[in-house]
């Protein structure tokens, strides 16, 4: 019997078939769907011989779908987005100083914008791409709010606004500008953006004492048209 083959009761002759179902009825356990065929049976040959030669089976379609980040649920606010490593944001003075001072001659493009400025959110995807189209220029990046007393002191008054530096030279330039009028910013880069050596340290944002405790008086500052 250890020798025995369980078989499909359809292999199974007729007379063969009734005595199981007969004997399968005598006891509480439910009819089963195999049964034991003995070891010298022709039906165990012809059996054996099939199975070295299975038929190929049919492998079931599934969809793959790309696993969620789960980590992190919370997509970025628009603002928080970078375009790469030449584009960084500025949380304080002391930040915005350093930073000029580090660029060296390279140019240095700040953009001041507000989180609520409907025109700054409109301009920001064409910002990245510039920055991406520009590696060799630095664009800062000044939240107007956590800013308020140097954006006052740097006299930025409409959103979005931009300044231009560049080493020894100081402040090149400095003008708003919303989407509808993104070309007055490319014609700045195309003028400001070209080879030239500054002699002397890095003048920063010249007269303006960035760093003076007296806080400047207060203004909302308005967003542009777009």
């Amino acid at each position: 019997m250890a020798d025995a083959l369980l078989l499909p009761r359809r292999f199974l002759a007729p007379s063969s078939a009734a005595s199981v179902a007969s004997s399968s009825a005598s006891t509480a356990s439910p009819p089963s769907r195999w049964v034991l065929s003995s070891p010298g049976s022709p039906l165990r040959a012809r059996l054996a011989a099939a199975h070295q030669h299975p038929r190929p089976r049919r492998l079931a379609r599934h969809k793959v779908y790309a696993a969620a980040d789960s980590e992190s649920g919370e997509q970025p606010k628009w603002w928080e987005k970078n375009a790469g490593p030449n584009m960084i944001d500025v949380h304080s003075t002391v930040e915005f100083l350093d930073a000029l001072r580090d660029a060296g001659d390279r140019l240095v493009i700040v953009e001041f914008y507000g989180t609520w400025c409907g025109s700054c959110r409109a301009l920001f995807p064409r910002l990245c791409r510039t920055a991406l189209e520009n590696p060799d220029i630095l664009f800062l990046k000044v939240n107007f709010d956590e800013n308020k007393p140097m954006c006052k002191r740097l006299n930025v008054k409409v959103l979005p606004f931009f300044h231009f530096y560049r080493g020894a030279d100081g402040l090149l330039e400095a003008f708003s500008c919303s989407l509808a009028k993104f070309q007055k910013l490319k014609d700045a880069i195309a003028i400001h953006n070209t080879a030239r050596c500054s002699i002397g340290p890095p003048v920063g944002v010249g007269d303006v004492d960035l760093l003076d405790g007296a806080s400047p008086q207060e203004k909302p500052a308005e967003a542009s048209p777009r």
